[in-house]
């Protein structure tokens, strides 16, 4: 029997309740607000670098190295921070003072494999030490990545210098510091924050502390009577952040706002960033995997339940990076050590007083 007209609009109706009900009942992924390629970028330096901080470690208990020090649970911070950079020489491009967790910035900046494993391995073919530092201490001037030091904190004071060159030069450049959270109690932390933060003089600087809520073996619990310690910059009028290091896009998101802002109003800003230490803090402590929160699993696993990612393309990054390190450690092992004669090489730039032979 044919459908009067009243009847037809009654059951449209009533098909349109029951398909908006489903629609409604039927769970929602939410979307990602970054784009997909870009997504897919910051995983795959991510892995990228775990790989690497894994077979660092490897090298340093197979006894082809002295020591290790490094940033695995520090990558969802590390990555976004490289890739938001303007990456270059000279006061137009930000500079870096960075501390010895910094390996997933530096490999978000491009840095491959091998000079990594060289500087473990301390080789004269080491582009940032000739062989002769930590791991984890890198230097690209080309890059404007300045000498990471071993003591704790100086990198606080220095970050001052440049930033300074960069607001004479009225450059958009921006100086970026980072430290971990014993650091600050380093006078050169309270320094940073009077020197950046003097009136109509305040300086284009970054600053940040990466928060593992440990001192070697210290609990930050134990010794911390502040809140966070981003609360210590509102003494000085310091915009202050306290953001999830371990979520990649969280930190992406403002860090992009907060760079921006420093490179528009010419101002610092002071982010505290909680993040977590997967292998202790470094060989001193035994490089054990320790279970805090895997920034890295949790995005993958993300990922892969938004369609971003698929098993096999995971799989086939983890080859591919593997037989990178393992390449990396198998040719190094082959170059030479520092040798006696150039002791005093890179002492001094352009100096005569670093070199004894020119005496």
């Amino acid at each position: 029997m044919a459908q009067t007209q009243v009847e037809k609009k009654m059951s449209t109706k009533k098909s349109n309740q029951v398909l908006h009900k489903k629609n409604k009942t039927r769970p929602q992924e939410k979307s990602l607000p970054l784009p997909k390629e870009l997504l897919r970028s910051i995983y795959s330096l991510m892995l990228k670098t775990r790989i690497l901080e894994e077979r660092l470690i490897k090298i340093y208990k197979a006894g082809e190295a002295f020591f290790w020090i490094g940033g695995p649970g520090e990558e969802a911070w590390g990555v976004p921070l490289g890739l938001l950079c303007h990456k270059g020489q000279g006061p137009e491009y930000d500079f870096f003072h960075l501390h010895y967790r910094a390996t997933p910035t530096l490999v978000a900046m491009g840095m491959p494999m091998i000079d990594a494993v060289r500087l473990m391995m301390n080789r004269s073919t080491d582009p940032c030490t000739g062989g002769r530092n930590f791991s984890g201490h890198y230097c690209y001037p080309q890059w404007n990545i300045t000498p990471i030091t071993s003591p704790i904190g100086i990198q606080y004071s220095l970050s001052i210098g440049t930033a300074r060159v960069q607001k004479r030069h009225n450059s958009k450049g921006i100086t970026i510091v980072s430290g971990g959270d014993a650091g600050t109690a380093e006078g050169d932390f309270a320094t940073c924050l009077i020197w950046a933060s003097r009136p109509k003089q305040e300086l284009p600087i970054l600053i940040t502390v990466q928060n593992n809520r440990w001192g070697i073996s210290t609990s930050y619990s134990t010794q911390h009577g502040e809140i966070h310690i981003a609360d210590r910059g509102k003494a000085f009028n310091i915009p202050t952040h306290v953001i999830n290091g371990n979520d990649p896009i969280e930190t992406y998101i403002k860090l992009k706002e907060i760079m921006t802002y420093i490179r528009e109003k010419g101002r610092p800003v002071l982010v505290e960033a909680m993040v977590s230490r997967l292998y202790g803090h470094s060989s001193a402590s035994g490089t054990n995997f320790i279970p805090e929160e895997d920034s890295l699993q949790l995005f993958e696993q993300k990922l892969l339940k938004q369609g971003v990612l698929k098993e096999m393309e995971i799989t086939e990054w983890k080859e591919k990076f593997e037989l990178e390190g393992r390449q990396a450690q198998e040719q190094v092992r082959q170059e030479p050590a520092p040798q006696e004669s150039d002791v005093w090489n890179h002492i001094y730039a352009n100096n005569e007083n670093g070199d004894w032979r020119n005496f």
